[in-house]
């Protein structure tokens, strides 16, 4: 896999992004309102909003295709975004919804001769392959204009391959969370832990007031892997998260059956996970997390792990971010607390002026600015104003990400080849799928994953 300069850190690096991270989420910060009208603009020359937005051109009889692997209230959102988009410059665009992975979709659109106009790629392995296709098109100078504004030099070359510019990392996630039930919390006297030996200690406080810990969308091997790049960056370190991302050294390395190890400390106690190994893999992501979050102070589990993203499912219960919902940064394993992020580019697959033209509006601020104000949402762009974000939970976590800078993991999965990070069923996914279900086996899923990650990254 291709390696970028920001992927190289230090220990010490990634400790200050945790500690900028764990601060900013101990914070109470005042929320401050905007309702400026980013709407208004030239007829003649194209539209321009307030501020610093950019100049767009009039695309009146243009029509576009997004693809993405967005459902629900996620593409909803996104809609809104493109809705503006339609408002400034008259272009018609048409969200396309892809299936994972969307490689596969992309491929079978092109193969058809019907590719969409810009895909929302949720890999830096999957843009690797879309330029290695030749599918992926570089980016205009206007859409470099505005990335390079609008965002640190890490959140740059992740969308690079070689040193060309293809991705717009438009949404990011902060997938070092567990959000928990603070009714939950309340009721059994527990706290929020800092390091793993205080999260079984409230696991077992928890579990001791009769109500099952942990929530685990097992039927999903995305969060899976999560769990596992967590605990991997805290205990072995960044160096070594680098180095197996890049499968420089094997699975079956002794970092891994450690991490693993220490995973089944929670995975293999199924007391501790709602419904046990088999109910966890029936369960999808977004029941994870609402199961959390109802049946008032007896849900069927205290703490749900996963990104900031969570929200537009707690959206969906009577609970309230910040008050019910309650967050804390996913705890120190090993030295540091981890800091692993992930997030979805826009790529152009045709050239075109109005495709070029999207790529632009959604590197700049007022793109995402619309859909942090609806939730569930987080912008790597360091420009967006904190007071888009509609509460001061996400507020701090934005600002947390932003703060960090380059310093941050990006999420291992995502890099690796898609066949073994990003395929339902497959790789990377179905072998913690099977750990889950029986996490004893440390060796046999090390020797499962070392195989998969071979065959997929050819060495």
């Amino acid at each position: 896999m291709r390696s970028t300069s920001n992927t190289i850190r230090t220990r010490s690096t990634v400790k200050a992004a945790a500690t900028v991270l764990a601060g900013a989420l101990a914070l109470s910060l005042t929320a401050c309102g905007s309702d400026d009208d980013k709407s208004g603009g030239d007829e003649t020359t194209g539209t321009k909003a307030s501020g610093d937005a950019p100049t767009l051109p009039k695309l009146d009889g243009t029509t576009l295709e997004v693809a993405a692997v967005w459902t629900g209230p996620e593409q909803a959102n996104f809609k809104k975004v493109l809705a503006e988009f339609e408002k400034r410059t008259g272009a018609k665009v048409t969200f396309v919804p892809a299936q994972d992975p969307i490689i596969n979709f992309l491929g079978s659109k092109i193969a058809g001769g019907q590719p969409p106009d810009v895909a929302m790629l949720p890999q830096p392995g999957a843009i690797k392959q879309a330029v290695d296709k030749k599918w992926a098109k570089p980016l205009g100078p206007e859409a470099l204009k505005e990335l390079q504004k609008n965002y640190s030099q890490g959140w740059q070359d992740i969308g690079k391959v070689g040193s060309e510019q293809y991705g717009v990392y438009y949404k990011a996630a902060n997938k070092s969370l567990i959000w928990y039930n603070a009714k939950v919390f309340e009721n059994a006297g527990a706290s929020e832990p800092k390091t793993w030996d205080e999260l079984l200690s409230t696991a077992q406080t928890v579990y001791d007031s009769g109500v099952t810990p942990f929530s685990i969308p097992g039927a999903d091997g995305w969060p899976l892997t999560d769990w596992f790049e967590n605990v991997y960056l805290s205990q072995a370190g960044p160096e070594k998260y680098d180095q197996l991302a890049r499968h420089e050294i094997k699975w079956t390395d002794p970092s891994v059956k450690e991490a693993l190890t220490t995973l089944a400390q929670i995975w293999g106690k199924k007391d501790y996970v709602a419904g046990g190994a088999d109910g966890a893999l029936q369960t999808q992501f977004p029941n994870a997390v609402t199961q959390t979050f109802t049946g008032g102070d007896q849900p069927k589990a205290a703490m749900v792990y996963e990104g900031d993203f969570v929200q537009v499912n707690i959206a969906q219960t009577d609970a309230k971010v910040g008050t019910d919902a309650k967050v804390f940064p996913f705890p120190k394993v090993g030295d540091t607390a981890p800091v692993v992020s992930g997030g979805d580019a826009a790529v152009i697959l045709k050239d075109s002026q109005g495709a070029q033209a999207l790529a632009t509006f959604l590197a700049s601020p007022d793109a995402a600015e619309i859909q942090a104000k609806l939730g569930g949402y987080l912008s790597p762009n360091k420009n967006v104003d904190p007071a888009a974000y509609p509460n001061d939970v996400q507020r701090r976590i934005a600002e947390a990400l932003v703060a960090a800078g380059d310093d941050f993991r990006f999420d291992m999965s995502d890099q690796a080849p898609q066949a073994f990070g990003g395929t339902p069923g497959k790789g990377e996914w179905k072998d913690l799928q099977d750990f889950l279900k029986n996490p004893t086996d440390v060796a046999g899923i090390q020797a499962k994953l070392e195989s998969d990650a071979a065959a997929a990254y050819g060495n």
